[in-house]
C-alpha cells in the first residue's frame, strides 16, 4: 500500500499527494503532541479547535483546493449550471480561481478557530458575512445544497472524521441564508 502511495506521488498524482499530505500533517501533530512537543488544549481537558482537528492550514488548503475544482464539475452549481451567473463564473472567470481558493482557505481557517485573518473583498454584514460576495450570482437554495454536497464528498475524499465533517458542514450551512439572499431578492 505504501509503495503505491509513493509511486502515485512520484508520478504526480495530485489527489494521492494531497491526501497523503493531509494525513501526514494530522499524524505529525498527533506525534508531536504525544511526545510532549507542545501542549494541546486536550492535554488540559479541553477539546482542540476544529482548525487543529482538521490538521491546520495545509490540510484545510488541500481540501479547499480539491473542493473548488469539484464545484466546477457539478451540473447544478458548476460550468453547466442552469444559472447563467454561475455558468459564466465557472467558464469565463477561472483566472480568478486561485485567488478564490486562497480566500476560501482563509475563511475556513478563521471560522474553524485558526489564527488567520480573513478580509473579504466585498464585506457583508459581518467580516465573515457572505451575502455581498454572492449577491450577483443569485445562488438558489438548490444550488447552495449542491455545493454543500460537493463539500461533503470533498471531506470524504480526504477521510475527514465524521465529527469534524459534521462541524464543517454545519458551519457552511449556517451561511445559507446569506449566500442565497441575492436569489431571494431577485424573486
Amino acid at each position: 500500500m505504501e509503495e503505491k502511495r509513493v509511486e502515485a506521488a512520484a508520478a504526480g498524482d495530485s489527489d494521492s499527494t494531497r491526501r497523503d499530505m493531509m494525513l501526514w500533517s494530522a499524524g505529525a501533530v498527533a506525534l508531536a503532541a504525544a511526545a510532549g512537543g507542545f501542549a494541546t488544549p486536550s492535554a488540559f481537558g479541553q477539546e482542540a479547535s476544529l482548525y487543529d482537528r482538521l490538521g491546520g492550514i495545509f490540510a484545510i488548503a488541500a481540501v479547499v483546493d480539491y473542493f473548488s475544482d469539484q464545484i466546477i464539475e457539478d451540473p447544478i452549481a458548476g460550468a453547466r449550471s442552469p444559472n447563467p451567473a454561475l455558468r459564466e463564473w465557472h467558464t469565463q472567470q477561472l483566472g480568478r480561481l486561485p485567488g478564490l481558493k486562497f480566500m476560501r482557505t482563509l475563511w475556513v481557517a478563521k471560522v474553524s478557530g485558526g489564527d488567520f485573518e480573513y478580509s473579504p473583498t466585498r464585506p457583508g454584514a459581518t467580516n465573515l458575512g457572505l451575502e455581498a460576495a454572492h449577491a450577483q450570482l443569485r445562488i438558489s437554495p438548490e444550488e447552495f445544497d449542491a455545493v454543500a454536497a460537493v463539500l461533503s464528498r470533498s471531506l470524504d475524499h480526504f477521510s475527514v472524521p465524521a465529527h469534524e465533517k459534521s462541524q464543517v458542514l454545519a458551519a457552511f450551512a449556517a451561511h445559507k441564508d446569506e449566500v442565497t439572499r441575492g436569489w431571494r431578492d431577485a424573486q
